[in-house]
Order: C-alpha cells, then sequence, then structure tokens
C-alpha cells in the first residue's frame, strides 16, 4: 500500500498504543471504516501496519481512514500531522488552500492546537507576501461558478454563533490578545471535531459557516495582536472553510481582513487586489456592510501607494455604500463594520496622501462613535491617526494632546496595533525636532512600551 521506507513513525506508534488494539485489529477497523466510507478497493493486515510504523506511508485514502478510526477510538480528533502522515509541518500546509475539506479542518485543528500550545516553531513562521494569490483566485472562482444556496436556520450550531458574539465582543473591546487562546482551545474541544462527524446537510453547512466565522476571528485576534505568520494561516483555511459553505459575504469578509494584513505588511498593491477580489464577488445586495469595508481597505491601499485620487474616489463608494447598511439584515460578524471602524480607516488614507484637514474630519468622527461605545482600541487608533494630522498642520500642541490620549487608551487594551500607533506617532514626534512636547510624549509613551 506504500513504499520507500523512512525513519520509523513514533507518533502513529504512540497513538496506537493509546488505542489498546493489537496490529491486526487496527488493520480490520481500517477495513470496516474504509468499506463504510465507500472505499471497498482498501485491504490491509497486519504486515501493512507493521510497515507503517517502520515509515512507509499509506495510499490515499489510508491516511485519512486511520485519522478517523484512532480519533474513534482515543476520544480525541488527531491529524495527519500528529500521526506523521503528512508531509510538511502545520504552519506551511496552513498557507494552502486544499481542494479538500477533510484536510482543511485537519490542518486547521493543528494550527489552532499548536497555538494553544505556543510551539516556537509556529510563533516563529513569517508572514508570506505571496500565499494569498492561489486562495483569493480559488475563492473568487468559486463565487462566479457555484450556485447559491437557500439559507438555512442556525439549529444545533446557535450555541456555537452564541460563543462567537461573546469572542467578537472580547475582541472589539479588549483587544485580540485578550482571549484568543480561549478562542482557539474552544475552537479545538468542541467546534472542529463537529466538522467530522455525521450530520444532516443544512447542519453541516451552517456548521461550516460558524467555524468560518470563528476561524476568521482567530486570525483577526492574531493580527491585532501582531503574530502575522499566524494571522495569516488562520485567514486562509477560514477563507477556505468559507468557500465550502458557499457564503459569499463572509469570504469576502475575510478577504477584506487579508488586504489590511497585506497593506500594514508592507504590499499595499496586493491589499488593494485583495479588496477588489472581494468586491468582484460579492453583490452589493448581499452585504453593503462588508462593501463599504472592502471599498475602505482599497482606499487604504491606494493611500499607501500615493494614489491620492484613486484613495478619495474608494473612500466617497465607501460612505455611499456605508449609507445602505441595515444592520438587521447583516450578518452576525458584520456589526463592527461601524462609523468608528471605518471614519477611522478613511482618516488613515486621507493621513497618507497628506490631506490633514480630511483626515482631522473623519478621525474625530471616529473618535465620537468610538468613545460612545467605549472601544478603547479603536478610539486609540484614531487618536494617533488625529495627531499625525496635526503635525501635517504644524500644530504640535494639539498633536500632542491627541497623542496623549492615544497612550491613555492605548494601555487600556492588549493590542499590538495601538502599540504601533504609539510608535508610529512617536517617530512622527521625533521628525519634528527638539521640543518640550516631543520629549514629553517621548516619555509617555516609553512608560507604555516598557510596561507591556
Amino acid at each position: 500500500m506504500g513504499s520507500g521506507s523512512v525513519a520509523e513513525n513514533e507518533a502513529l506508534i504512540a497513538w496506537f498504543n493509546r488505542t489498546g488494539w493489537s496490529r491486526g485489529e487496527l488493520a480490520r477497523q481500517v477495513c470496516a471504516r474504509a468499506r463504510l466510507d465507500g472505499h471497498p478497493q482498501v485491504a490491509c493486515d497486519a504486515n501493512n501496519v507493521r510497515r507503517w510504523f517502520e515509515g512507509t506511508k499509506p495510499r490515499p485514502p489510508v491516511p485519512e481512514i486511520l485519522t478517523d478510526v484512532i480519533s474513534d477510538r482515543v476520544g480525541v480528533r488527531i491529524s495527519l500531522s500528529e500521526l506523521g502522515l503528512s508531509d510538511s509541518p502545520a504552519r506551511d500546509r496552513a498557507l494552502v488552500y486544499d481542494s479538500s475539506l477533510a484536510a482543511t479542518v485537519d490542518v486547521i485543528t493543528d494550527l489552532g492546537r499548536a497555538d494553544v500550545e505556543r510551539r516556537s516553531v509556529l510563533m516563529s513562521a513569517a508572514f508570506a507576501a505571496a500565499a494569498s494569490v492561489a486562495p483569493s483566485r480559488e475563492w473568487l472562482l468559486s463565487t462566479l461558478t457555484a450556485s447559491p444556496k437557500r439559507r438555512i436556520g442556525q439549529g444545533d450550531v446557535q450555541s456555537v454563533k452564541n460563543m462567537f458574539s461573546v469572542f467578537q465582543e472580547m475582541d472589539v473591546m479588549q483587544g485580540g490578545g485578550s482571549a484568543r487562546l480561549a478562542l482557539a482551545a474552544y475552537m479545538n474541544e468542541h467546534v472542529y471535531p463537529l466538522l467530522h462527524a455525521r450530520k444532516s446537510a443544512s447542519v453541516h453547512d451552517s456548521l461550516l459557516r460558524a467555524s468560518a466565522e470563528q476561524s476568521y476571528l482567530l486570525g483577526w485576534m492574531a493580527y491585532d495582536n501582531g503574530e502575522h505568520g499566524l494571522a495569516q494561516r488562520y485567514l486562509i483555511q477560514a477563507l477556505r472553510l468559507a468557500h465550502e459553505s458557499t457564503d459569499t459575504p463572509l469570504g469576502a469578509h475575510i478577504l477584506a481582513g487579508m488586504a489590511d494584513q497585506a497593506t500594514l505588511m508592507g504590499d499595499p498593491a496586493e491589499g488593494v487586489r485583495l479588496a477588489q477580489t472581494g468586491r468582484l464577488g460579492l453583490r452589493a445586495a448581499d452585504s453593503p456592510a462588508c462593501l463599504a469595508d472592502l471599498y475602505a481597505l482599497e482606499a487604504r491601499g491606494h493611500a499607501a501607494m500615493g494614489d491620492s485620487q484613486a484613495a478619495v474616489t474608494a473612500v466617497n463608494r465607501s460612505r455611499e455604500i456605508f449609507g445602505q447598511v441595515d444592520y438587521e439584515a447583516e450578518p452576525e460578524w458584520a456589526r463592527f463594520i461601524d462609523a468608528a471602524y471605518l471614519n477611522g480607516e478613511y482618516a488613515t488614507a486621507m493621513r497618507d496622501v497628506n490631506r490633514p484637514a480630511d483626515a482631522a474630519f473623519y478621525a474625530k468622527a471616529s473618535i465620537r462613535a468610538a468613545t460612545a461605545q467605549k472601544r478603547a482600541r479603536r478610539g486609540a487608533m484614531s487618536q494617533a491617526v488625529l495627531a499625525s494630522a496635526y503635525l501635517q498642520e504644524r500644530n504640535l500642541e494639539a498633536a500632542h494632546s491627541a497623542g496623549v490620549r492615544t497612550i491613555e487608551l492605548a494601555g487600556k487594551v492588549k493590542s499590538s496595533r495601538t502599540l504601533d500607533s504609539v510608535k508610529d506617532l512617536r517617530t512622527r514626534m521625533g521628525a519634528v525636532g527638539a521640543h518640550r512636547l516631543v520629549a514629553d510624549y517621548d516619555i509617555r509613551a516609553q512608560e507604555l512600551l516598557t510596561g507591556v
């Protein structure tokens, strides 16, 4: 069933030992599951099992069947990687947009487990600039060729949806670093295993959608906490789950997150492309909130490249569409796409094309909305943009006041992005030269940054 002996598969042996089976019993279980799953051609015995232990990798579909039977026996969902049957580690596999749903679930399960365990090989994973090209292309092709599915109720997955609301609120109010590990543990233990269980088609689709939403949230939390390699991998796998569920607005929303990250990581052209891909796959009636977000992030990318006209056009289009938003008709994940968020994005774009009056106008609108909602993260980021706009207008006193408020709010959340805002403003203030207000901001910023 395979060829090419390599090193002994210690991982497979370790999991096998937990089953309490003999080699012959494992072979019988594999054959029985293969017949049940529609693979009557699969045949194996104790000798095959011995060769697997010695390092020979069985041919598909046997690896997947092995994960199923051993997972069922030990009561824990395990992945191909954990059985030593994958050719690449979780961090590299998580950059692949796999055509197989089963493989996708295994990858994101393994990714989540590595995240919770804080494995060093994953924490050092780099952001791969070109990795989003194939996933975004495959998602767009699927939206243009697939026929829409009927809307289904939440049913048995409502509890999963409820948990999404809880964790999204924690992210918005406290920052991505506050609860991501708790969410990853919840997904690993309670949600991803359900994707392997037998269920009705309607429940399956609903669960896929809920899993994609929360996988995106995991990626967004990692992004907000400055763990960009990890965030990118979660987002790619979330996009694949959204593709499988045929939830086009959700897929477009995930592409918006990928666009935001690409621009932040110094590739605004890719950020624009990803935002435009999301727009092409999304009909205006699907989710005006998501479409407004995609235009806002497209504006950010254009601004980062210095294209003022394109940035202003995209901002105006975003504002026009945002006026059509009805949150009662929008999905739960779209609730954060509001005046505080969008005006903050507009302000950043206008600052980056050196339009300080426009930047200050939008930043103040964002701050008002964020203050009313007690959203410290958004408030801090928009205060930093406002301070930058004041610096562009050579109003150092106003810039210092907004900078101090940035620091005060940044200290209330666990968010790498807010700290980056403090650092960025510190650089901009420093460019002014020697001045008591510059020195005061520098001292305050240093106290915050050394205390985290």
